[in-house]
């Protein structure tokens, strides 16, 4: 049987955007997100991140940081009572990379690979599944790899996360 997803941008759907967030000491989690997961996690739907990380790419933090960082994201979300399954992160950016980090790929949203390595991992519907993120590029990844329903937060569809709950039924 294969199981929902309800896939989460990082920087804008899990913690504010302060730009290049990788320390709990400029994490600032948006409201509301705590109590959408748990909801998710009593509903079996896997919850899975799925972000662009040019923070990598540009050598502001390695990928050692952020796999440290994200480990303390999921600690933060056990403390609230909420899990977070799994992680998938892209690490290029086409222009501004360093070394091999610079170059195109087919994980960088709007690219769908974060999202079918998922599936493939996870053993995903996707088509039963949501994605939330807050730029367009994430809504293109999630239309690409055929992901049922995709929601931009701070749209009219989706003015805060406290609607989303309504989605996960």
């Amino acid at each position: 049987m294969l199981n929902r997803a309800l896939f989460l941008d990082r920087d804008g759907v899990i913690n504010v955007d302060h730009g290049y967030v990788c320390s709990p000491a400029r994490t600032e989690f948006i409201d509301g997100i705590f109590e959408l997961v748990a909801a998710a996690n009593r509903e079996d739907v896997a919850i899975v991140v799925a972000t662009n990380q040019a923070g990598i790419a540009r050598g502001y933090y390695t990928e050692a940081d952020f796999l440290a960082y994200m480990e303390w994201v999921r600690g933060e979300f056990v403390r609230q009572g909420a899990r977070l399954d799994a992680v998938y992160y892209c690490p290029h950016h086409p222009d501004a990379g360093i070394g091999g980090y610079r170059r195109e790929c087919d994980c960088r949203k709007p690219a769908p690979g974060m999202l079918i390595s998922a599936q493939r991992d996870l053993r995903l519907d996707l088509g039963s599944s949501l994605l939330i993120g807050d730029k367009p590029s994430d809504l293109a990844a999630g239309r690409a790899a055929g992901v049922g329903v995709n929601l931009q937060l701070g749209s009219d569809a989706l003015p805060d996360l406290r609607a989303a709950l309504g989605h996960l039924g």
